[in-house]
């Protein structure tokens, strides 16, 4: 079992993956739902953690280098500017990693000019409050779907050959 919860957590890190995917499947899958969910939570934040320091970095390195270059925006990046400025940090963390996943969402967050610690509290209440939906919702719409035992579990009944 200790493997099985070692590639949830791995899955849980790799983008597109994440916390999304890897929670209903692995619970769907007959695991338990409590432990699935705290460890790809786990997995899926400390990628998120890592890429919003390393990108936090690149921005600052980057906005001083090009400090004395001419600025032209494109129409693209007024675009999303204007998108920032409707829904913020907060809308972009909570509504993003369900539609883009949390990786792309904290890299746009950063970009768009989130601060680190903002960025990080928003998105680990992000990644935590998906996880506990996904989670809830594969534990109890297949309890209340699947009656019998033997029809449950599909990575439980691979373990157990």
């Amino acid at each position: 079992m200790i493997w099985t919860y070692f590639i949830i957590f791995l899955l849980a890190a790799i983008p597109f993956f994440e916390v999304a995917m890897i929670v209903p499947i692995a619970i769907i899958g007959g695991m338990p739902a409590v432990p699935v969910i705290i460890i790809a939570f786990l997995g899926n934040l400390l990628t998120i953690a890592l890429l919003i320091v390393f990108i936090d970095t690149f921005r600052n390195w980057r906005r001083n280098k090009k400090a004395n270059e001419e600025k032209s925006e494109s129409k693209s990046h007024e675009r999303a500017n204007k998108i920032w400025e409707k829904y913020g940090l907060s809308g972009l963390a909570f509504i993003g990693p369900f539609f883009i996943g949390t990786h792309l969402t904290a890299l746009l967050a950063i970009t768009f000019g989130g601060t680190r610690s903002k960025t990080l509290v928003l998105m680990t209440a992000s990644i935590a409050f998906w996880a506990i939906s996904l989670g809830s919702a594969a534990h109890f719409g297949i309890d209340f779907l699947v009656k019998d035992e033997d029809d449950f579990g599909f990575i439980t009944r691979l373990l157990n050959r």
